[in-house]
């Protein structure tokens, strides 16, 4: 692809618009792949080996896609770079989906896809406050009250109350939302020395490694229906990551990151939108209550985003 053609809004809309139609459908698909895979909700160790094997093949892609577009084998080019491909792996696929397919196993796709949208507000909280890498501005401060104030009311019952919350539903999530926060900031300046994609693609396979031996030492067991579709499935929730990323990548360093990255609010559209098709949670997607707290997130992460990178480039999502 090049450079002009990617830089059309044309071109990169669409192509912005895919990648976030492919991180919403991830939630169903985990969901489906528990069912085609024979994985127990309760089996914490072997949706942690089942991410594990996602993992390294997305890790393995990435890596494929990321060399024939660079024409050139992307590896870490010292120990430095692996140092930071290792520390990487441990946040942004380690310890984020180890919580994020403990917490999908437990609540639904539609609720999970708005609680990870806390990501977003707590990234910008990270790179902003605790590593002053980007200015807060208002309207970041006033995008992130709104986005908080979606995700707690999808939380809250009838009543006012939290509804059913668990530490390893609700919580596991919200865990995994801070994890890919600190990762998110990690890889930005990671990026200032190394090339996104060969960053993404060995954490991806370094991690899904990692997930992959400690559920299978925990006792974790992933056992496939008959057929080729669980197999189907494996490969798209791998290719979900290698396509995703990479695009995201080419996209944000052939355009303004604000132009980009403001399409975010997408993600948890999409997320609810197939949830409710693909699993049948449509009464529970389009209750008023959700409506209304999915619409604040989308608008949160608008407004953080469409002021996001006037005062700083980044490099990243």
């Amino acid at each position: 692809m090049k450079s002009l053609k990617l830089s059309k809004p044309a071109v990169m809309i669409p192509l912005a618009l895919f990648c976030c139609f492919l991180w919403g459908s991830a939630f169903p698909a985990v969901k489906t792949g528990y069912k085609l895979f024979s994985v127990a909700a309760d089996s914490s160790a072997s949706q942690i080996l089942f991410a594990g094997v996602r993992f390294m093949l997305a890790g393995v892609l990435v890596i494929i896609f990321g060399s024939a577009l660079s024409k050139k084998f992307l590896y870490p080019k010292d120990l430095k770079s692996a140092g930071r491909c290792l520390v990487l792996s441990l946040f942004q696929t380690v310890l984020q989906y180890t919580a994020f397919y403990i917490g999908l196993a437990h609540i639904s796709g539609v609720k999970s896809s708005v609680l990870v949208s806390l990501n977003v507000f707590i990234s910008l909280i990270i790179s902003s406050v605790i590593c002053k890498m980007e200015r807060l501005t208002a309207s970041k401060a006033v995008g992130s009250l709104i986005g908080f104030a979606g995700v707690a009311l999808i939380s809250l019952n009838s009543a006012g109350a939290l509804s059913g919350f668990s530490i390893n539903g609700e919580g596991a999530i919200i865990l995994s939302a801070i994890a890919y926060s600190v990762s998110s900031v990690l890889i930005k300046r990671f990026s200032e020395k190394d090339d996104p994609v060969m960053l993404s693609g060995w954490q991806f396979l370094v991690g899904g490694a990692v997930l992959a031996v400690a559920g299978g030492v925990l006792g974790g067991k992933i056992s496939a229906q008959s057929g080729v579709k669980p197999y189907l499935l494996l490969l798209y929730l791998a290719f979900i990551s290698a396509a995703a990323y990479t695009l995201w990548g080419l996209l944000l360093k052939h355009n303004p990151v604000s132009k980009v990255s403001v399409l975010g609010f997408m993600n948890p559209v999409f997320g609810v939108l197939l949830s409710a098709l693909v699993l049948g949670e449509a009464q529970e997607a389009f209750s008023a209550k959700n409506l209304i707290s999915l619409l604040l997130v989308c608008i949160g992460i608008y407004t953080v985003n469409a002021d996001f990178g006037k005062n700083k480039k980044l490099k990243q999502k």
